[in-house]
């Protein structure tokens, strides 16, 4: 079965939103990320994508995925409130909004088949997934930022002990990979 990846951009001093809500600081690379290896492996091993309803609203005009999303395969968003119009889907990329994390996880697993399902952004989700013990590895993207307050990444996640899976530079990005241990 699918292994469940959960990873965010954080600044060095653990925050995924600034004081104010905002970004700022912590994406100024996308536009390089997308064409890198990095990125091209993370696409490959993805069968799946589970995403938060903040991170799917992003989007201005939830149609804009199909065809224009790096991740061209299955999302499942977990939302307890769907959008009121289906947004548009194709042979690749379809959606599912599913209210219950657990729920959505098998939904993604299945949909991923024998590649991977991969969280994308939403601290809350990833701390609801970690509280389960759903994750099976985690990736931290550090950014050479410091943002002095907003969004921590692991406000509230419970102690766990981690194996250091790998280490990379991209960028300015500092990419870290854990799995834990028994």
């Amino acid at each position: 079965m699918a292994k469940l990846i959960f990873g965010m951009t954080m600044s060095l001093d653990g925050y995924v939103e600034g004081p104010d809500g905002s970004t700022d600081g912590l994406y100024p690379d996308l536009a390089e990320l997308r064409p890198t290896a990095y990125m091209n492996e993370m696409i490959a091993e993805t069968g799946a994508v589970l995403m938060g309803r903040r991170s799917f609203e992003m989007a201005e005009d939830p149609d804009w995925y199909v065809g224009n999303y790096e991740f061209q395969c299955p999302i499942v968003v977990v939302t307890h409130a769907p959008p009121a119009t289906m947004p548009r889907q194709d042979d690749r990329l379809t959606f599912a909004f599913v209210d219950d994390v657990e729920a959505a996880v098998t939904r993604a697993k299945e949909a991923a088949g024998d590649r991977a399902v991969t969280a994308i952004g939403g601290a809350d989700l990833g701390r609801q997934l970690l509280a389960l013990g759903l994750v099976d590895e985690l990736r931290v993207d550090v950014m050479p930022v410091l943002l002095g307050g907003g969004k921590p990444l692991f406000d509230g996640v419970a102690p766990a002990r981690l194996t250091k899976l790998a280490v990379g530079e991209v960028g300015p990005r500092t990419t870290l990979r854990f799995g834990f241990a028994a």
